[in-house]
């Protein structure tokens, strides 16, 4: 028999029990779910509406149950429909009738409520480990490449010298923004809603501030309607799980590319890389396509979050018990993607010689060779103009801009002399470019502890949450 059995005059079809439960998605909260059951339970004791003496028991008993459910030795049921019911059914079974006051003050609204906030906040300071010791293997390479010249590109047409370290940081900002999204997200979660009833809160004197204190929580919803109707924060962490995968899809569609006979910069680790059912000379790079193929769900998630909520009137609707299968495919997704990422990107090689000889071609120390100009006298506009006719004539003669003979470069300006070879050499052109955020090897070291100390400010702001 249900427990919320007692106006209905027949039991439910069993078809419909099985679409009504959710016990098969919401069993990983069974932590949460004691957990601030506990805490109500304290509360309750606190507040003289339980004895202390029946809130230390049922407290000592829920503590029981997790032992149990941590050791494997607790069966959820589907008759009990979602891990709520199924906790103080055990509850009740082991305690009688004292099992059945843990819900009071109490509605499976608020209680949903503050088992995925907990949830959320605990996976969110996994997944920030992981993008954190991902920066980190960014770093670690970026500091052995500095001096790996490689061409930039736009359009995906080479475009100017920088080095692989430069390069690859371009994803570490990108990680450490991801970051604080993350943490923004956390930090906006981290206030509870429980005792905020179905909606209105109740008629005993709870004291919610208690309970939040006692489970971590900044403080309180301070409005019982939106504490039980309030799924932004899973909305906003999908989207912020939907840009890192966008990020992470991006620095695999380049390690698809750089690892192709066609580029021919990295090789992939044999652990990394998969072959062929009929081709035996193939070396696939199929854990990026596959991270890149993923990306596409957790952006379905994310629709499917904004679907749910987008018509839904006040308070709690049994729509919302679709929300926790797409955010924890965005927890799984992201989890898995990142902790496969990093030793693949770890133990890739990379071809110095082959990223040199490729930068060597397609003209990208052309502006470089304007600014010589320029820095002569010339005007900007001029000088593009006389470089890019420069680049007609070697592309005429077969040549590139370093091995133009002068008197080539002497017929369109007199400006030019032997001086030029060394400001278009591409290792001069990388380190010229000192400016703030630039490839040369001291802006880049400068880059690196930036980020250093960004992410020491996250690891110390993990630190004071726990």
């Amino acid at each position: 028999m249900k427990m919320w059995s007692g106006r209905f005059s027949k039991d439910v079809n069993a078809d419909v029990n099985d679409f009504n439960a959710s016990i098969h998605v919401d069993f990983r909260m069974y932590k949460q779910d004691i957990q601030g059951s506990m805490a109500h339970a304290e509360m309750l004791g606190k507040c003289g509406i339980i004895s202390i003496d029946e809130s230390v028991k049922i407290i000592n008993e829920l503590k029981n149950i997790l032992k149990d459910a941590d050791d494997g030795k607790i069966d959820f049921s589907v008759e009990n429909e979602d891990i709520h019911m199924n906790i103080e059914a055990i509850l009740t079974q082991r305690l009688g009738d004292l099992g059945k006051k843990l819900h009071t003050a109490r509605s499976r609204n608020d209680q949903v409520a503050v088992d995925i906030r907990l949830y959320m906040r605990s996976e969110i300071d996994l997944l920030m480990a992981q993008m954190v010791e991902l920066v980190n293997i960014i770093i670690k390479k970026a500091k052995v490449t500095d001096d790996y010249v490689m061409s930039a590109y736009t359009h995906l047409q080479r475009a100017q010298p920088v080095t692989f370290a430069h390069y690859i940081l371009a994803y570490a900002q990108m990680f450490v923004r991801d970051l604080t999204r993350l943490a923004d997200c956390s930090k906006r979660m981290n206030f509870s809603p429980l005792g905020a009833g179905a909606l209105a809160t109740t008629t005993y004197p709870i004291d919610r501030h208690f309970t939040a204190e006692l489970l971590g929580f900044d403080g309180i919803c301070e409005n019982s309607i939106d504490a039980v109707s309030d799924r932004d924060f899973l909305i906003e962490f999908a989207s912020a799980g939907s840009i890192i995968m966008m990020h992470l899809s991006r620095f695999c569609e380049e390690i698809i590319l750089w690892c192709s006979s066609e580029f021919g910069f990295i090789t992939l680790d044999d652990a990394y890389s998969t072959g062929s059912s009929i081709m035996p000379q193939k070396k696939n790079p199929d854990i990026a396509e596959l991270i890149r193929g993923k990306t596409g769900r957790v952006y379905g998630d994310l629709t499917a979050l904004l679907t749910m909520m987008k018509g839904l009137a006040l308070a709690y609707n049994k729509d919302m018990q679709e929300d926790k299968e797409a955010v924890f495919d965005v927890v799984d997704t992201l989890k898995v993607c990142i902790k496969n990422f990093i030793p693949m990107f770890d133990t890739m090689t990379i071809k110095k010689d082959n990223l040199r000889k490729s930068a060597s071609k397609g003209f990208i120390n052309a502006t470089d060779c304007a600014d010589y100009l320029v820095k002569k006298g010339l005007a900007f506009r001029d000088a593009y103009k006389i470089t890019g006719q420069l680049v007609a004539v070697c592309e005429q003669q077969n040549k590139d801009l370093e091995t133009l003979e002068l008197s080539e470069y002497k017929k369109l300006s007199d400006f030019f002399e032997n001086d030029v070879y060394d400001a278009i050499n591409l290792d001069h052109c990388v380190e010229q470019r000192k400016v703030a955020g630039g490839p040369s090897q001291k802006t880049v070291c400068e880059q690196i502890d930036n980020l250093k100390k960004k992410l020491d400010i996250i690891t110390i702001y993990q630190r004071k949450k726990v």
